[in-house]
Parts: structure tokens; C-alpha cells; sequence
């Protein structure tokens, strides 16, 4: 498809040095790329605000509160109000993903007014080198993701192409339901009669981050039960043809 129906949404919260330093060498790769990007900032120091601000494509905005839900939402909105028709959501820390994958999905995908979701997935060979604990909460949020959707792909890597169209129906959804808006957005579109697909790639999990801690089993816990609410929620709200 072509890159002038895209806006990149993402969302960003510099709390540390070392989360800084990941933050400006994933993003300066994305700036590469020469779309347009809604960044959602939740608050960081002004060094980092400024360099947010030295990409000309950057379109910077703050959220009325910090957190996951808060930001993304901001951001989504925010590009949804641009002229594309499309708007791709991701992480900001995808320095992978960015350097050898984005543009390649961006060409790959073929649209039409019928195209709701394009979410990037991992290959079974890619999403076997993530913390097994990690592996085993996905594996469970892609399940029930299949269950109300019809499709058995991998739902939890994070990227994703969203139609602008379906913007309006985050306005259902509840203050504190975390990353369960993207499971949550995925069965709107489905329900909706909008198509869901993936785009799967060798999307390997980075060195760095192939051994966790406690507290970040603890937080897979917390990102399992928020997808859960979303994909529960995303059943039961009244859409306008029901």
C-alpha cells in the first residue's frame, strides 16, 4: 500500500537514562521512514521532549494522563484527524522491527475500504526465543482472541494497521483497560464486518530482553488480565448495527 494513506501513531515515556537511550536510537529509525508520526508523550524530562521535536514529522502531543491506555488513545485520535485513511500503531522501543521490518509490511499489505486490522505477527520460530513465561500469557490472549475473532494468529507482538473508521468505538471503552484496547479494537473490526489479517515475520525477540525477572512475570500477569477485559468488553458493547 502506499505510505501517503499511513500515519504512525506511537506513545513515549522516557522514566530513565538507559530507557532514553533505547527510546532515541528506536525512534530516529523510525523518523527514517519519513511518515508522519503522532507521539503521545506521558511525561518525560524536556531533554528528551526536545528531541521529539527535531523530526519535522514528528507531531507531538500530551496525554491528559500518563499510561498505556491514556497515551495510545491520544495518539490514535490524534491521526486519525490527518488526511490518511489508515493509521499503524506501535511501541515506540521497536528498533527491530523498524530497521528490518516495517517498510517491507507497509509495501506488503494490499488494502481495500474493507480492511480493519493488519496486525504484525511472529513466526512459531520467532516467538519461541521469548521469555517461555511471556510465551505462555500470548499464547493464551492469542487463544481467546481466536475464539471470538475466527482467526488463529499470533494477535500479542504489538504493531498493528488500524482503519480510521473504527477510531470512534475507542470512545467505549473504560479508563483503566490497559493494553486490553488492542485485542478490544481487533473484535470491533471483526464485528463490524471489517476484515482482520496478519502479516507474519521472523520478528525475533531482541538479546537483550530474552531472560525476565519476577516483576516482569508479574507484569506479563498485568498485561494478561487487561487483554482478557478487552476481548470480554469487546463482546458485550452495543454497536450502531446491533
Amino acid at each position: 500500500m502506499t505510505k501517503d494513506n499511513i500515519s504512525i501513531a506511537t506513545i513515549t515515556l522516557a522514566r530513565d537514562d538507559e530507557e532514553e537511550m533505547l527510546l532515541r536510537k528506536s525512534l530516529q529509525q523510525l523518523a527514517q521512514l519519513q511518515m508522519p508520526v503522532f507521539v503521545s508523550d506521558g511525561g518525560s524530562r524536556a531533554g528528551f521532549i526536545d528531541f521529539l521535536k527535531s523530526f519535522p514529522n514528528f507531531i507531538l502531543s500530551k496525554a491528559e494522563a500518563r499510561g498505556v491506555w491514556e497515551q495510545a488513545k491520544n495518539s490514535v485520535v490524534e491521526a486519525s484527524l490527518s488526511s490518511a485513511d489508515f493509521i499503524f500503531y506501535t511501541e515506540p522501543d521497536k528498533f527491530d522491527f523498524f530497521s528490518s521490518s516495517l517498510d517491507e509490511m507497509l509495501q506488503a499489505i494490499q488494502t481495500t475500504e474493507n480492511t480493519g486490522i493488519v496486525t504484525a505477527s511472529r513466526s512459531a520460530a520467532a516467538f519461541a526465543t521469548f521469555p517461555a513465561f511471556q510465551q505462555m500469557t500470548e499464547t493464551t490472549i492469542n487463544n481467546c482472541c481466536a475464539e471470538v475473532i475466527g482467526h488463529h494468529f499470533d494477535f500479542t507482538y504489538g504493531p498493528f494497521l488500524l482503519n480510521k473508521h473504527l477510531v470512534p468505538y475507542l470512545n467505549l471503552v473504560q479508563d483503566d483497560i490497559g493494553w486490553g484496547w488492542r485485542p478490544y479494537i481487533f473484535n470491533i473490526a471483526k464485528r463490524l464486518g471489517f476484515t482482520v489479517e496478519a502479516y507474519e515475520a521472523d520478528l525475533y525477540c531482541p538479546e537483550q530482553q530474552r531472560e525476565d525477572t519476577a516483576a516482569e512475570r508479574v507484569y506479563r500477569m498485568r498485561q494478561l488480565s487487561q487483554n482478557i477485559e478487552g476481548i470480554v468488553l469487546s463482546t458485550r458493547v452495543k454497536l450502531k448495527d446491533d
